[in-house]
């Protein structure tokens, strides 16, 4: 920081630039979170962009640029680019450090459904319940008759409008629920699974479209620990970020009452990143069920994404599990302000951007770093 104080910083601002380049690596002074465990190993040495510094990438107008000066103009704070489990480049922005978690925001959601896949393996959990039959508490509400599967799809009619930029509605109460954004004297936001719980029934069916809400991944997230009987960040810890080697703890962010915000609280490191993206790309690595991994390739309601809001992103392709099956043959994990796992198998080339864009959704800086991911998996396996 050199253009203002941590005294500057508040939840009120934390993430608007240019405050978000220190908060974004710095969430748990801002919000309270829980601690995921991981094993706690030594990292290796940083690399550099090795072999990839002089790439030429298309830049937002379309004309070619390096590498290196896209990545500072789309604001990235990390990129670690991995081939076949091996670390073969990497990037830091001056400001950020590799060691310390990153908010990875809508990330989270992915990471969530590959642990809800491991316990689904186990036993666990059935994607054919009734969210209901896991959280009697949604009764009423627009969860009430959904299925686990359409949580996870993101199938939901919900009476609700995901707005980033709300500062007076619904998605503001959201916000303000999840210890977010600042509570208003006098029009207090309830708890998270209280807020959840209000929520009615939109104008369709359940399962005819994709409308992509994030409650629905935090009301997933009190799912999976009524179904296996422990708070996230333990699951989390113990199923997922262990066993895979993790190397560094992460962090999720949780309301007054510690609900885990499942939908977008998480940071972590760009390399442990790679290494969830590696356990897909490798089938689950022995650990999540092939089977689940398949579906994230073929199960998507491919009639439900055209039907949804969110095509223009990839039109061919579509949304299973909380992870985007491209229609290019990759699968990618998303989040605002610039957070990305792009995964290749053609390739075997796995990459993590992490970034502190000002603005949390920008259609057209997202279609340019999709080609800059293509052309990076490209160069990595040449």
């Amino acid at each position: 920081m050199t253009d203002f104080t941590r005294a500057d910083v508040t939840l009120a601002n934390w993430r608007t630039a240019p405050y978000s380049r220190w908060s974004f690596r710095n969430v748990s002074e801002v919000v309270p979170s829980a601690v995921i465990l991981s094993s706690r190993q030594g990292e290796g040495p940083p690399i550099n962009l090795s072999a990839l510094e002089t790439l030429e990438v298309s830049g937002v107008d379309g004309g070619a640029v390096s590498l290196k000066a896209f990545l500072t103009s789309s604001e990235t704070d990390e990129l670690v680019v991995m081939r076949n489990g091996r670390i073969v480049a990497e990037w830091s922005a001056a400001h950020s450090d590799p060691a310390r978690p990153h908010i990875i925001f809508s990330v989270s959601k992915s990471l969530t459904a590959l642990l809800a896949g491991i316990l689904a393996g186990k036993g666990l959990l059935s994607f054919d319940k009734l969210v209901g039959d896991y959280v009697p508490e949604v009764a009423g509400s627009a969860y009430a008759d959904a299925t686990v599967q359409q949580l996870f799809d993101m199938e939901i009619s919900v009476d609700f409008v995901e707005d980033y930029l709300d500062t007076s509605g619904g998605f503001d109460r959201y916000r303000r629920a999840t210890g977010w954004n600042p509570d208003k004297p006098g029009n207090p936001a309830p708890d998270l699974k209280s807020f959840i719980c209000s929520i009615g029934k939109g104008s369709w069916e359940h399962g005819e479209k994709h409308a992509y809400r994030s409650p629905d991944t935090d009301l997933a997230g009190i799912v999976l620990e009524r179904a296996a009987g422990a708070r996230l960040a333990t699951l989390l810890s113990q199923h997922l970020w262990k066993p895979m080697g993790a190397k560094s703890d992460a962090m999720i962010t949780v309301d007054r009452i510690g609900t885990a915000r499942a939908a977008g609280g998480m940071s972590a490191t760009a390399r442990d990143l790679a290494l969830a993206g590696e356990l897909v790309r490798r089938q689950g690595g022995g650990l999540i069920p092939p089977s689940f991994i398949d579906g994230l390739w073929t199960g998507g309601n491919r009639e439900a994404w055209k039907n949804g809001d969110q095509t223009t992103l990839f039109p061919t392709g579509s949304y299973r599990n909380y992870w985007y099956e491209t229609g290019g043959g990759e699968l990618a994990a998303i989040g605002i302000h610039g957070q990305w796992i792009w995964i290749e198998p053609a390739t075997e080339t796995v990459i993590v951007k992490l970034s502190s864009q000002a603005l949390p959704v920008d259609p057209i800086l997202d279609q340019a770093i999709v080609r800059m991911l293509r052309k990076v998996a490209t160069a990595a396996a040449s």
